[in-house]
């Protein structure tokens, strides 16, 4: 029997995965408040390097109460509006449900743990250019990968990997972590630099390789990521690693990272969760990032001016 999910925030990753899922055969449900009335009416587009999906009737809901309660809530809003999961999260679960929380930062699993329980929550991490261009139309291009992790627990679950398979039946690349916590400082060590320095910049990731002095300052954040994980987590994640985020950020042309997306569109940005977690955990180490403490500042600023002109 193939497994119901329940999309908690339905924008450009939430329609994403849910289309791929829906091409996977599970039934797919979408909590959608801004493009609502229009996919109700006309349907959900989405074009990825996989083809173009298109769902004339999907299963979508204004109001969580009106949502059926699913085997997997999936997690896919911005980390912004996680003061909202306690009512979202049990109405749409069901009693041997679990949570797959796909968001960016650190410590983000902790906010669904504190609702359902830390056993009933999984871990993911998006490897994803993907983009909302228009009402109920979604573009994904390159990078399709996605990464799961048990959150109370370490090793490789069968919930996990049968996750796994309804993900990969739909196209998605899938690696399974025996351990969230690294994989999440990994990810890190390419957020902070290019979310934080595109953000207060105001650029995107060509301009900051493309001059020497940011360059260089994006791998001084990454050696900090790095030094941290390993002062709060025990991880360690060597040069080949950093190296390769170089390599591919080289060849990702002029990218736009989340961050700077928000920041242009006048949405709040993941500060805390991608910065601030990290940096406060680092610290409480006894492990100083100076240049991760300054840039987190910074965000914090241009967020704060955000909020002014609102």
């Amino acid at each position: 029997m193939s497994r119901s999910y329940a999309i908690i925030g339905a924008g450009a990753l939430g329609c994403y995965y849910g289309s791929r899922l829906e091409v996977a055969g599970c039934g797919v449900h979408y909590l959608m408040r801004s493009d609502f009335d229009y996919v109700a009416e006309h349907g959900l587009r989405a074009e990825s390097m996989h083809g173009e999906v298109v769902i004339d009737r999907p299963r979508v809901y204004r109001d969580i109460a009106d949502m059926p309660r699913c085997d997997v809530v999936v997690v896919a809003m911005k980390s912004t509006g996680n003061s909202a999961l306690p009512a979202l999260l049990l109405p749409a679960l069901k009693v041997d449900g679990l949570v797959l929380v796909l968001q960016n930062g650190l410590g983000v699993e902790r906010q669904a743990a504190e609702v359902v329980g830390a056993e009933r929550v999984v871990g993911g991490l998006c490897f994803l250019c993907s983009n909302r261009i228009g009402p109920g139309h979604i573009r994904q291009t390159r990078v399709d990968r996605l990464k799961l992790g048990e959150y109370a627990t370490r090793g490789v679950s069968e919930r996990m990997r049968a996750i796994g398979a309804d993900f990969e039946r739909g196209n998605v690349a899938v690696s399974l972590s025996e351990n969230l916590d690294l994989a999440r400082w990994q990810k890190l060590v390419w957020n902070v630099p290019y979310n934080g320095l595109c953000a207060v910049l105001d650029c995107d990731t060509t301009l900051i390789m493309g001059n020497p002095a940011t360059a260089s300052l994006a791998v001084d954040l990454m050696h900090e990521v790095v030094g941290a994980a390993k002062a709060v987590g025990g991880h360690v994640i060597d040069q080949a690693f950093v190296q390769k985020m170089l390599d591919d950020t080289a060849g990702m042309n002029a990218y736009l990272p989340s961050m700077q997306i928000d920041r242009q569109e006048g949405r709040p940005m993941e500060v805390e969760a991608i910065h601030g977690e990290p940096v406060r955990a680092a610290e409480a180490a006894g492990y100083p990032v100076p240049k991760m403490r300054m840039l987190y500042e910074q965000l914090c600023l241009v967020d704060t001016l955000r909020e002014r002109r609102a």
